[in-house]
């Protein structure tokens, strides 16, 4: 059996995305065609992949993650994020999140105490 190289995601001549066309079997050469979307994970970076990869063995834990990359928890959940990103799932920015807050304090549907409590927790 042929050893396979990473299917390229971008044209090497325009950079746009990529579609696969066909798909033939190995063994008996069958084919067949269409058009065809790339899974969002073919888009990923080596190291996007990997780091996806470890995340998933260490069953969601940032701490163990960075634990066995040798890096912090801010810099693992950093890296989550870029990861998300790339993935096209964009995370709610944190001046949306304290715009909510302080509406729903400025509607009394929050004491002081618990507006206070959210705006600490956004900044973790």
């Amino acid at each position: 059996m042929a050893a396979y190289q990473k299917m390229p995601s971008r044209c090497p001549a325009c950079g746009n995305a990529l579609v696969v066309e066909a798909l033939r079997c190995p063994a008996c050469r069958t084919a067949v065609e269409g058009q065809y979307a790339l899974s969002r994970f073919m888009l990923l970076t080596p190291e996007q992949l990997q780091f996806c990869e470890m995340f998933l063995r260490s069953r969601g834990s940032l701490k163990e993650l960075g634990s066995q990359l040798g890096i912090s928890y801010p810099t693992a959940r950093n890296r989550l994020d870029e990861l998300l990103a790339a993935l096209g799932y964009e995370k709610e920015s944190s001046r949306d999140k304290r715009l909510e807050i302080l509406e729903k304090l400025t509607r009394g549907d929050l004491t002081h105490e618990q507006a206070l409590q959210l705006l600490k927790e956004d900044e973790t």
